[in-house]
């Protein structure tokens, strides 16, 4: 059974608009104009149980406004939605108990109490029993190293620091299903590294459905076997992160470490798409050229250091799609 499903959904939001301006604003207040936003036209896809998922697109496609009707924050227009089996806004207080969300530009923190004080105060929100609390929050703790954190306000902290304590919080109740906003948006290389095993050891070890959404590529390249794009409020692609490079190239890139030679790299069958000192990336279809033949090619006419092979950077790959979709 899935534990999201999700048939036709559909949310428009009514924007009022005003024109610069002295004038402008003096003729809103007599008579205000709006424009209509279309943030959903029927969204549909399902998700198993233990399946992380990375939901991306541009600024504005719908992506937070799924997580909020999935978390029962937003009710939709139209269409169907059912969360564990719940219809997430008619049966909020039962649904919140299952699920948890972090979004990252925000904190369910209490800014001026410790943070195991916040700690605290969820355990009585969420009614856990006294014993699985502790024994919950002692595995947060160890797991995301916050022992030095629990008696500094939450103000005191640091963002990557912040963000530890905000997904220990949204664990507490020990939630079967987990919706991430930009959990690493501001977060510095290490503290990204430690959210990333944190959610990654989640989802393999204790089954936790997640759904991921970023802008951080490497977020989605790191954790994700599933990728759903989204875009003008409707489902682009969905697939593994292998069928969505498939669908916008087959390109691979044959990187290339000369011996201190300045003399040009070329082929018939591949294109140099980057040169910086003695490095050299070139660009092939391996339907047109095996990468072992290219390499051989290179390798009789010049002295060569190092080389590998590697597919273009998934920024890229999600960029074309992108501009196809005129988005």
């Amino acid at each position: 059974m899935s534990h999201i499903i999700v048939e036709n959904l559909v949310k428009t939001f009514r924007v009022a608009e005003r024109r610069p301006g002295m004038w402008g604003a003096l003729r809103g207040v007599v008579h205000r104009r709006h424009r209509t936003v279309h943030a959903l036209e029927g969204v549909s896809f399902s998700i198993a149980p233990g399946e992380l998922v990375g939901y991306i697109g541009p600024n504005g496609a719908g992506k937070s406004t799924t997580v909020k009707i999935l978390s029962g924050i937003l009710v939709p227009d139209s269409g169907r939605c059912e969360v564990l089996g719940r219809v997430p806004w008619k049966e909020r207080i039962a649904h919140v108990r299952e699920v948890g969300v972090v979004f990252g530009q925000r904190t369910q923190l209490w800014w001026d109490l410790p943070v195991v004080e916040s700690f605290d105060l969820l355990r009585d929100i969420y009614r856990v029993p006294p014993e699985a609390y502790v024994r919950t929050r002692d595995e947060l703790i160890a797991l995301l190293n916050l022992a030095p954190l629990l008696d500094v306000p939450v103000r005191q902290l640091s963002l990557g620091q912040r963000m530890r304590c905000d997904l220990a919080a949204t664990l507490l109740h020990t939630p079967s299903l987990l919706f991430l906003d930009e959990p690493t948006i501001g977060l510095d290389a290490v503290s990204k590294l430690a959210v990333r095993g944190f959610i990654q050891r989640l989802n393999r070890e204790r089954g936790v459905t997640v759904i991921l959404t970023t802008h951080d590529m490497d977020d989605i390249e790191a954790l994700c076997t599933r990728v759903m794009v989204i875009g003008r409020g409707q489902i682009l692609s969905d697939g593994t992160l292998e069928a969505l490079r498939a669908r916008v190239t087959t390109e691979r890139r044959l990187i290339v470490d000369l011996m201190g030679e300045d003399g040009e790299v070329s082929d018939p069958d591949a294109t140099v798409v980057r040169r910086e000192d003695h490095r050299v990336t070139l660009s092939f279809d391996p339907s047109r050229v095996s990468a072992a033949a290219l390499i051989g090619r290179i390798t009789a006419t010049h002295a060569i250091r190092d080389l590998f092979v590697e597919n273009p950077p998934i920024e890229e790959i999600i960029a074309r799609l992108y501009g196809e979709d005129n988005l």
